[in-house]
This record gives structure tokens, sequence and C-alpha cells, in this order.
């Protein structure tokens, strides 16, 4: 038997059932969800995903450069306000926590034909 682990987003439901349903082309139904699979995705060097799930207004250009060398160690939801089924706006307030330091970031999320996409975010610290 296989033993199970948990989504590398941090919560205990293996990758398939978590955020590799977002990943595979299923909507996230929340603002933290989609930031949850967006780390999830940095954590497995999903560059097209984050880009599909980028607001059109400030999605970069260029392709994403994203370092394979980043150690990704977990990820902590420290606020959310709004970004549910009932809000067309949202935000997260995260850490994420990579080998060598984190990222303190208060995340802003819009809906865009329907879906949640990431907007911008400010760095906090």
């Amino acid at each position: 038997m296989t033993p199970r682990t948990n989504c590398p987003c941090g919560l205990p439901d293996p990758y398939e059932k978590c955020c590799g349903r977002y990943h595979s082309g299923d909507a996230a139904p929340t603002a933290e969800a989609l930031m949850r699979s967006r780390y999830t995705a940095f954590v497995r060097l999903d560059a097209p995903y984050l880009l599909r799930t980028w607001h059109p207004r400030t999605r970069p250009a260029a392709p994403l450069d994203l370092d394979p060398g980043t150690r990704w160690t977990g990820l902590e939801i420290l606020d959310t306000g709004g970004g549910s089924a009932f809000h067309s706006a949202g935000t997260v307030t995260f850490r994420a926590s990579y080998q060598g330091g984190a990222i303190h970031e208060r995340s802003r999320f819009e809906r865009v034909d329907g879906a949640w996409v990431y907007l911008d975010g400010e760095f906090l610290d």
C-alpha cells in the first residue's frame, strides 16, 4: 500500500483530491482555494497553471521563470476577506515558507467570467 501524502497546500487531502483537481481544470470555488492551488503550482513548477489563473490585466507577458532550486516548505493562511461564492473579489493574507526564508503577502483576487483569478499582491513585513 502506498503511503498517503497530504497536498503541498497544507490541507489533509492528497494532491489529486485537493489542488490537483484545480490544476486539471476544475474551477477553484473560493479565493482561498485558488491561493492554495497557486502555492501548490509553485511547489510543482506548474507555470501554465499560474499564468492561466492570473488576471488578464496583471498577467506577465513573458514566460514565468520558476526556480527549480526553491524548496517550498509550507503555507500558512493568516486571514481571508470576501472570496466566497457570494463575492466578486477577495483577499488572502498568507505566509509561504521556503528553505531559507518566507514570503508574507496579502493577495487580491477577482472573478473573471465566473472564475477566481489572482489580481496582485502586497508584500508585508
